[in-house]
């Protein structure tokens, strides 16, 4: 159970309405247990979010390889909500049930780009962004642009920063289970 008590989301007002209109409009007419907390506390940093994911949406990156990103990283952090999430959503970009369990292990997917992608924010993941000439080289050689080098960089950010609330807040799982 979430330890931050918000009220129903219908009873919003102000501010909080207003990010979870954008919400709605974002999720299909839903509002995520992440995104009510957010945007109950604090509706300025959800719209700060959301407008940052709005950035990284219309960037270089495909939405797979965001979904790689993104998923890879909640199971590094161990927020259960975000790989439901991005599991989620990740098979809605189209990746298999299969890519997505070895993403999430970091292990070969056979796609060499996105095995590459997977190697390379594995290690910044570890190294706390500490990367050597080689490993840069490698994922430049993969396809990689210096551009899609910043999106994945905040990609990553993003992630890291709606994990780090989900473990505070212990969000309600609102996604289906992960196995």
């Amino acid at each position: 159970m979430s330890r931050i008590t918000i009220p129903a989301v219908d009873l919003a007002t102000g501010a909080t309405a207003d990010v979870y209109a954008q919400v709605r409009k974002i999720a299909g007419g839903s509002v995520p247990n992440l995104f009510a907390a957010m945007g109950y506390l604090a509706p300025a940093t959800l719209a700060a979010a959301l407008n940052a994911e709005g950035v990284l949406a219309s960037g270089s990156l495909s939405k797979q390889d965001l979904e790689t990103i993104k998923l890879l990283i909640s199971e590094q952090t161990g927020c259960d909500y975000c790989v439901a999430a991005h599991t989620l959503l990740g098979k809605m970009t189209g990746l298999s049930p299969e890519a997505l369990k070895q993403i999430r292990a970091g292990q070969a997917t056979g796609e060499a780009k996105r095995d590459a992608l997977v190697k390379f924010v594995l290690n910044l993941q570890k190294t706390s962004g500490t990367i050597s000439e080689s490993e840069l080289v490698a994922i430049r050689a993969a396809g990689y642009t210096d551009e899609q080098l910043v999106e994945i960089s905040m990609a990553i950010a993003m992630t890291i920063f709606t994990n780090t609330f989900n473990r505070i807040n212990d969000t309600d799982v609102d996604f289906p289970a992960v196995k």
